[in-house]
Order: C-alpha cells, then structure tokens, then sequence
C-alpha cells in the first residue's frame, strides 16, 4: 500500500521521483505527491493518478537534486488534495511521506494538540511529522535523532522519509513491518517501497530491517542505525531485474501481459528443480528441514486473497500426494484467534509480494511458538523471505497488474513440487506416479500456451454476459479453490459480484439465485467426478442459467448441454488448476475491458497489502 520514492545526488530529483512514481502507481493511485529541497522545502501534490500530478507540476523548477514522492492508497482520511502526501510540519520546516499505519495517532494528535499544534489534513501521517516536529523543537536535536526518538512513541506499522529545509544535504528514512529498500548509485541514493523505480539507475540496493533508520548525506554517504543509535553495517545486493520486466512490452494491460507471461513464469519456476529425462524434483529450500517436514504432524498454510486460494489447492495437493495432514487460514484470522502450535509444526506461508502484513504477522506468531516457517514468495529479499527459516521463491518476475495472474500459477506450481518431494521421501507415492506427475508437470507449460488459443472465443463470450450483475463459479475437488480464484478475479477488475462455490454445495442456497439473468462459469474437467458435475450442469439448465463449461477435448456430453464451452488440454487431475485457471483470468480480463473498467489499476484496491 502506497509508494515512495526519494532521490539525494548530482542530478535533478524531479523526473526520477516522477517516473519512480509512475512505477509504483500499482501500489496505490488515490493521490501521488512531491516534495522538492533547495533553499526551502515546496511540496506539490494531487488526487487522482501520478498523470494528473505530472500535469499539474510540469511547469515548475525541476533543478532540485534532492526530492521525495509518494502515491497514496487511502487509510486515514479520504482520497483528496490535502490528504495526500507529503505532508509538511507545523513550522513548513519538514516534510514527510508514510506507507503505513500509526496505530495511536489519534491519542498522539490530541496531545500535540494540547502544545498548540494545528493539523489540516484526516491523516496519521501529518501527526507522525508534527511529532518529529516537537521533538526536534523541544531538545534541538537534529533531524535523525528527532525521528528516532519520535518513532520510539509511535504504535504500528510504517516506512518514511522526511526532509529538513534546514539540512538540506541530508534525507532520512526510516521502516517497521512495511519495506523500504536503499538505492546505492555512483554518489546518488534512492529510497523506495521496492526496487522497481530505481532499477533502472542501479542494480545494488540495501534492505532495512525493522526498526532501522538510513540517513543520507551529501557528504558522509549513507549510515544506518537502529531506533536505538547502534550502527549496523549494511549488506548490499544485487537485484536481477530487467527493465523490460516492468514495461507492458507492446500489451495493452500489464494484466494481458502477466496472463500471456504464463507458459514462462511458470517453466521458470521449475527451472533447476525438476528434471522429467532424469526423472527428479528437488527444492533446494527445503533440504536442510526436509526430515522435519516430511515428519509434521500437521502442515498450516497461511495467506490472505489470491495467495489463501493457491494454498486450499496446496492441502489437496500435500494431503494426496504426501499424506500429510493440512490446515489452510487465513492469515488475518490465524494470528487473533490464539492457534494451537508447537515444535511438531510446519507454517507455510505464502505472499506475492512478501510483505503482507497479516501473512507477515503470521509468521512471527509461528516463528515464535517453535513451529518451522517455511516462506513462498516472489519478491526476492522482501520481509517474508528474511523472517522465515526457510523458503522458496516463485520466480515469476515483478507483477506489476493489482489482479494477481502469474503468481498465482507460480505458488501451485510450487506447492505442487513441494508434494512431490514431499509425497517422494515419505513413500506415499508409488515410483510410477512419481514419474508420471514429473514427466506430465514438464509440458503444463505447453499446454498453458495452447489454451491461449481460445483467447478470441473468450473474448466474445465476455461481450455476451459483460452487462450481468452476478456470476457463480461451481468446481470440485482441485477445482473449488480455482472457482474461487475465478470469481475473485471478476469482482477485483469488472465490479461484478461473484461468488465460488463446490459444484455440490448449490443446492445448499445458491440454487435459489439461478435464473436466466445468472452466468454460471463451470469447471467441468475433474475425471473422478465428471458425471455429478455433469448432474449439477443439468440443475442450472432447469432454472434457465446461463452455463459456461471448462472442458478438455474428450468431452462428450457436457459440451452439448453447456451454452458455451472452453477447452483445455486434458492432464493429471492434480495439475488442472494451472490450466483451468487461465480461461477464467482471460474472462475476467475481457469483461473487465468491454465494462471500460481499469483494468490494471481497480478502484480501492493495491497491489501489496502492508497494513491490517
């Protein structure tokens, strides 16, 4: 949630902060904002996207070398003018930006209030800068040294960076539980909530951890410390990022894009750990806790949205295929409702982004009753990946699209290898269907291409039920979670309600919603069931329900009773969802499109949920 981006160096700050936050809009577009240092400090900001920003500062001094930006998602106070960040101190002195929550700005603003402060914006954020404000008015300390001491009264979660008109060499920031991560260039710096914006300028970029605070100067380059003024000596990495990776490269939506990067992304994830002519899988993140994995009395996933529906599909896959007990929670309900854990556990967790906070916050409550914290992500160095014990990455490249796509099949192909392996060193898999699943895995990303083929067929069927207020989406056994990634997956882009449901349980209510006003999206391509499935296809027919059926070309009968059809190629009923999912994803996009929705950017939503 929200974006920032800063820049100290030789060079005018004002276009990288620009197209920085033009590369960060996919983490929030309700306002963007930005401040710019010489002899004061002048902040210009807007609601709306960076564009209406960019229009509304085009004319302005852009020689500044220092600078700082920010693209709002809306928590404390609504989507305007004024809310937007930055946001100045009482005395215009500093200026600061926030990716956060403070949890007890309100009792913070009442005190400051009490000492004569006046605040003219809805927002924590204008608190947390007052509050620097009085500390650095209150001791003369200096801008470091007020920000650390004002964060040691701050409650929640947060990244910042704040300006001093009165030291303009310098820029500081500062994180806890939400990312910020340092751009080290030749005599420049970058600070932004990922690496996206400053690819482009430097590969090396430093991680903060929590409660650590960077100051850059001019002079005396970077230092950073803890809230507690201890120096840590920071590690620099180097991001493999292309910068084509973040460009829609001839695609219309970076959401067509991701849906089409598929057959890649996926493959890539399989990349060095699975071998079909040799006939092996392997996670090389899961070798030094393999016995204790294998061994679990029970495994728990954790995760929130898309991510909570690729882990139901990892318990079919684990339970089946290991034999191993699993529970899936939602992460923002694992850690408030006092779960049962100890030593004998695993906790997976899974987040895109891997710096969900509720996801994050799960991990710590795993990580600190003995069970063993096994991370999935896809951003590399991000909080999850650093926090946990172990993990693997999806390697699926940035996401840039807020609907979720490419991720999504890059965790079930994870998980999926994740019971193989599992299923392997247990014996709960018998050496032929070992192999079978190895040598049937290596080609998903055929087969992924060769749905794209109906992409047309789709299209037409998004203009046939695009003006439909509700849709349902039936599947079975594997497919139930992908009916639910289906549904999700309208409601984020088009604004049409949708639920998911398993084929069997409309009888239990849904029923009652059919008519022929009411498309029903089925996943019909579940062998062991096919005939029940085919029953419930027939029950929707009764009541003049508009049915669209994900087949595989050896169907005979449903394609005949379905008003439309999709297919798919046929595969190992374990492996579906990484083919059933994306006709669904084509869906969604397309009926998003003809609504004239945006696509990329829904409204109220983000890419990358780091509050509670």
């Amino acid at each position: 949630m929200c974006g920032i981006i800063a820049y100290i160096g030789s060079k005018p700050a004002y276009p990288i902060i620009i197209e920085g936050l033009r590369r960060l809009e996919y983490r929030g577009y309700d306002s963007a904002g930005i401040a710019l240092l010489d002899d004061s400090i002048k902040v210009y900001k807007k609601k709306g996207k960076v564009q209406e920003l960019a229009d509304f500062t085009s004319a302005i001094d852009q020689s500044p070398t220092i600078g700082m930006g920010h693209t709002r998602w809306a928590t404390h106070g609504k989507p305007d003018d004024i809310n937007a960040h930055p946001h100045y101190s009482g005395n215009g002195n500093l200026a600061l930006i926030h990716n956060g929550i403070i949890e007890n700005y309100s009792s913070l603003k009442e005190a400051l209030k009490k000492l004569g402060h006046v605040f003219i914006s809805e927002t924590d954020t204008e608190v947390l800068v007052h509050l620097i404000e009085e500390m650095q008015k209150r001791e003369d300390l200096s801008l470091e040294s007020a920000v650390r001491k004002a964060l040691r009264k701050v409650v929640g979660a947060y990244a910042i960076v704040v300006m001093d008109k009165n030291d303009p060499n310098k820029i500081v920031g500062a994180r806890k539980s939400s990312p910020l991560v340092i751009g080290v260039g030749e005599d420049e710096y970058f600070i932004a909530s990922d690496a996206s914006p400053i690819i482009q300028y430097t590969n090396k970029v430093i991680y903060l951890n929590d409660e650590e605070i960077a100051i850059i100067n001019r002079k005396n380059g970077l230092e950073v410390t803890t809230f507690h003024n201890e120096i840590q000596e920071p590690i620099i990495h180097e991001v493999d990022m292309d910068i084509e990776q973040i460009e829609k490269n001839g695609f219309e939506h970076f959401m067509l894009k991701e849906i089409f990067q598929q057959p890649e992304t996926i493959a890539d994830c399989m990349r060095g750990r699975l071998n079909a002519i040799e006939g092996w899988v392997k996670l090389g993140g899961m070798q030094e806790y393999i016995n204790r994995i294998a061994n679990a009395k029970r495994i728990i996933i954790a995760a929130c949205g898309t991510s909570w529906h690729s882990a139901l599909i990892g318990e079919y896959l684990i339970e089946e295929l290991a034999r191993i007990p699993v529970e899936v929670e939602y992460a923002s309900e694992f850690r408030y409702r006092n779960p049962i854990l100890d030593s004998h556990d695993v906790v997976i967790v899974i987040s895109q982004s891997g710096e969900t906070a509720d996801t994050l916050a799960a991990a710590e409550l795993a990580k600190s009753s003995g069970a063993l914290v096994y991370g999935i992500v896809n951003v590399v160095g991000s909080s999850i990946a650093r926090l946990t014990h172990a993990g693997s990455y999806i390697h699926c490249g940035p996401e840039i699209g807020v609907a979720s796509t490419k991720a999504f099949t890059g965790q079930v192909t994870l998980l999926t290898l994740m019971a193989i392996v599992l299923g392997e060193r247990n014996g709960s898999l018998t050496s032929s269907y070992y192999h079978e699943l190895i040598a049937e895995l290596a080609i998903i990303p055929n087969k992924v291409a060769r749905v794209f083929e109906a992409n047309e067929k789709i299209k037409y069927l998004a203009s046939e039920i695009k003006q439909r207020h509700n849709a349902l989406y039936l599947g079975r056994g594997y497919n139930f979670p992908v009916a639910l990634e289906g549904a999700l997956k309208l409601k984020e882009i088009s604004y049409i309600h949708a639920e998911g449901y398993p084929a069997a349980e409309m009888k239990h209510g849904p029923i009652a919603l059919i008519d022929e006003n009411m498309p029903v999206i089925v996943i019909a391509t579940n062998k062991s069931a096919y005939e029940k499935i085919a029953s419930n296809i027939q029950e929707v027919k009764a009541r003049k329900g508009v049915v669209i059926a994900i087949i595989t070309p050896e169907d005979e009968d449903i394609r005949k009773i379905a008003d439309y059809f999709i297919e798919i190629q046929s595969t190992l009923e374990p492996l579906t969802p990484l083919l059933s999912v994306i006709p669904l994803q084509l869906l969604s996009y397309h009926i998003a499109v003809s609504r004239g929705c945006d696509v990329d950017q829904p409204r109220n939503l983000a890419k990358s949920v780091t509050v509670e």
